[in-house]
């Protein structure tokens, strides 16, 4: 209720309606009025409580039920992604995992997630004597997360099924504790040297910044191997919990990998070759092993839809750039200063030699419009008089297949006809029906079918060897709109492998090796004429 306004030196207090009352008096109905609310709440809490305490067995439904507390204007949003990480929390609690990493994308709550799992292991787990170490890189995110979990535990909802006192000698936002034994303290990671719990929970030890520092990545990777893993009271028994990002190859959750944590790996868009598999109880007394398996299907479906719909997870990949989304959002991390290929390798020039005059168009080829891969074209030319490779343009859009083909005959016919067109022919009948109905319609230019082979990495490999020695440059115009197209193409060549997308990648290194290895190289034919 907002506060009532005051009127005047008279102390009369307006209450709703319109009603005035001297101020003393105004407070004291107030007061009777918040009361009668109060056990009004209890009154419902009561008689729905089996109900409420049959949602709560699992910490899925606890959270469902206790949003509110929390967030009461903010609607509560669940998917198969949320469920799996309280089905991985509760696993903890059972017993089954003791080391667990969580890397999941910004905005997936997990923030709140560690918060209501806390509240669960104390209410309706009946396990209040839990003691908890939280910590984050940020102190101010560790205190308020603790504030958070201080709220719920002492919320009217939570008192009325759960009833929980909290000692008044340790009630603090940085440290409060329960008469069963049980506390919460919140600390950032850079000081987690002393102090023992039975959960260990790590939100985030590094921010955006840190990871790109090596001494101040190092400084939280070292805490987490030294000062994280004696934290415990037992640690047979207890549990350390890592929930983050993915910020750099050799971030803190990669250490988690390294000594055998259980890892449930959620990337935004789904990648069937990196499906993630876990065991959430393991096989015993006859009993077969309960595993988890990212249900997704389709390569690029999305993780959590309800909250993140494809148009929004669209405007993050143009916002993020490819760094930062494949770490942040793919769980795939590229070091910044590049994977394969190092960033200061390619020279920008504003000047084509007129002696460049052997030019390639390669393409690789999504074909599907809204989703999955892009189609990319990388043009590329050679100088004849010493031998250095010029990136002059690159084309990357998500379009089905009537629009690919258009493409690819438009660009065709602007980059001239003593520009070689090369296209990949994909294994088995159809793809090298489609090859042929493509090379039919570009009848008159170069063109080069090629079949690859081998893996993405080998195919790029001669292109990165040039590219180190410096052989390979970067055509601009001094058009911020015309050389649009650079910044993306480095990001994406520069964090590959382990980037969100290869298309302009395997494009580059296709027209790489054209201009390179030449007709020996690929099955060269010159589209006829019909």
């Amino acid at each position: 209720m907002a506060a009532p306004a005051v009127q005047g030196a008279t102390s009369w207090v307006e209450l709703p309606g319109g009603r005035r009352l001297p101020r003393a008096q105004a407070e004291t109905y107030l007061a009777l009025l918040q009361e009668q609310r109060r056990r009004h709440e209890a009154r419902r809490t009561q008689t729905e409580r089996d109900q409420i305490l049959a949602n709560c067995r699992t910490l899925h439904g606890f959270i469902r039920e206790f949003w509110h507390v929390l967030e009461p204007v903010a609607p509560f949003r669940t998917g198969w992604a949320l469920r799996a990480m309280c089905d991985h929390l509760e696993a903890v609690t059972a017993g089954h995992i003791r080391r667990l990493l969580i890397t999941v994308p910004p905005g997936m709550m997990k923030s709140l997630l560690l918060v209501f799992w806390t509240a669960w292991e104390w209410g309706p787990k009946g396990m209040p004597h839990v003691q908890v170490l939280a910590t984050s890189y940020s102190q101010v995110n560790c205190f308020r997360d603790n504030q958070k979990l201080r709220d719920l535990v002492t919320s009217e909802k939570f008192q009325a099924l759960w009833p929980l006192t909290l000692r008044d000698d340790q009630n603090a936002k940085g440290k409060f504790v329960n008469t069963a034994s049980g506390f919460s303290e919140a600390r950032p990671f850079s000081k987690m040297t002393g102090g023992r719990a039975n959960r260990v929970k790590i939100d985030d030890p590094h921010d955006t910044e840190s990871a790109e520092s090596d001494v101040q990545r190092a400084a939280a990777v070292r805490i987490m191997r030294e000062a994280i893993s004696d934290r415990m009271n037992d640690p047979t028994r207890d549990a350390i919990i890592l929930i983050m990002q993915r910020l750099h190859a050799k971030d803190c959750a990669a250490v988690a990998k390294e000594l055998g944590y259980v890892h449930l790996e959620l990337p935004m868009e789904f990648e069937p070759a990196r499906r993630c598999v876990t065991v959430l109880r393991p096989a015993n007394d006859g009993n077969p092993a309960v595993l988890f398996e990212d249900p997704r299907e389709k390569d690029g479906e999305l993780l959590f839809p309800e909250r993140f719909p494809r148009e929004t997870v669209e405007e993050l990949k143009r916002a993020k750039g490819s760094y930062a989304w494949a770490g942040q959002y793919q769980q795939r991390p590229a070091p910044r200063e590049g994977g394969l290929f190092k960033r200061h390798w390619f020279e920008v020039v504003f000047a084509l030699p007129v002696t460049a005059t052997r030019k390639t168009r390669a393409w690789d080829i999504g074909a599907t419009e809204g989703g999955g891969d892009p189609t990319a074209g990388v043009l590329m030319s050679r100088d004849g008089r010493d031998g250095l490779f010029y990136v002059e343009n690159s084309i990357r859009e998500q379009l089905g297949p009537a629009g690919v083909e258009r493409l690819i005959l438009n660009t065709a016919s602007q980059d001239g006809r003593r520009c070689r067109v090369r296209l990949p022919q994909d294994p088995g009948a159809a793809g090298k029906a489609y090859a042929q109905s493509l090379a039919l319609k570009l009848a008159g230019y170069e063109l080069s079918i090629v079949a690859p082979t081998g893996d993405k990495e080998t195919r790029a490999t001669p292109a990165a060897a040039q590219a180190e020695a410096g052989n390979i440059k970067i055509l601009a115009t001094g058009d911020p709109a015309k050389d649009a197209w650079i910044e993306p193409f480095l990001d994406e060549v520069c964090t590959f492998p382990a980037g969100a997308n290869d298309d302009q990648v395997d494009a580059f290194a296709d027209a790489f090796n054209e201009l390179a290895l030449g007709p020996v190289h690929t099955t060269s034919i010159t589209a006829l004429a019909i």
